[in-house]
């Protein structure tokens, strides 16, 4: 009888308990452009596609942080561009109990590719309500694309002068 809680009252929580929720995903900004219209004068649709992405991180309150993934998509036929597509998908995440490197890389990898499954949903979209076939980005590793852009730093750091 002495380990059972009283009824109502929940146990204290670990304040070191390491916490990763997310708390809200939403579209921070989101452009199309079409100068040519989708009736291109092509014989067949097979444009050449360039995509940039990158990843930004914020503190909005304690342990609270921002995450913004940005896909820009351009397709073009010949020097003509069919269609210039960017989105800015965000998500609010808790993260409580993590050091340092590992909270880097929470908000580097793992926050981004809970957000692309969105980006990708919406890009999708307003490709296909621009009067384009359909298109689907690839998949994204993001673990391989943070460690890419860590070493990348890494040697970008000029030696410490002593």
């Amino acid at each position: 009888m002495a380990d059972e809680t009283p009824t109502g009252i929940a146990p204290a929580a670990d304040p070191n308990a390491q916490e990763l929720v997310l708390q809200s995903i939403y579209i921070k900004d989101a452009s199309f452009e079409a100068p040519n219209g989708p009736n291109l004068q092509v014989a067949e649709w097979n444009p050449q596609f360039g995509m940039s992405m990158n990843t930004t991180g914020s503190t909005v309150a304690d342990n609270m942080h921002e995450v913004v993934l940005t896909i820009t998509l351009e397709a073009k036929i010949g020097e003509k561009v069919a269609y210039l597509v960017e989105v800015k998908q965000a998500g609010v995440f808790l993260i409580r109990g993590y050091a340092e490197e590992e909270g880097r890389r929470i908000i580097g990898s793992f926050c981004p590719g809970v957000l692309f499954p969105y980006v990708r949903q919406a890009i999708s979209d307003l490709i296909l309500k621009g009067g384009f076939p359909p298109f689907l980005l690839p998949p994204v590793n993001f673990d391989a694309l943070f460690q890419q852009s860590m070493e990348q730093a890494r040697t970008q750091t000029p030696p410490a002068i002593n």
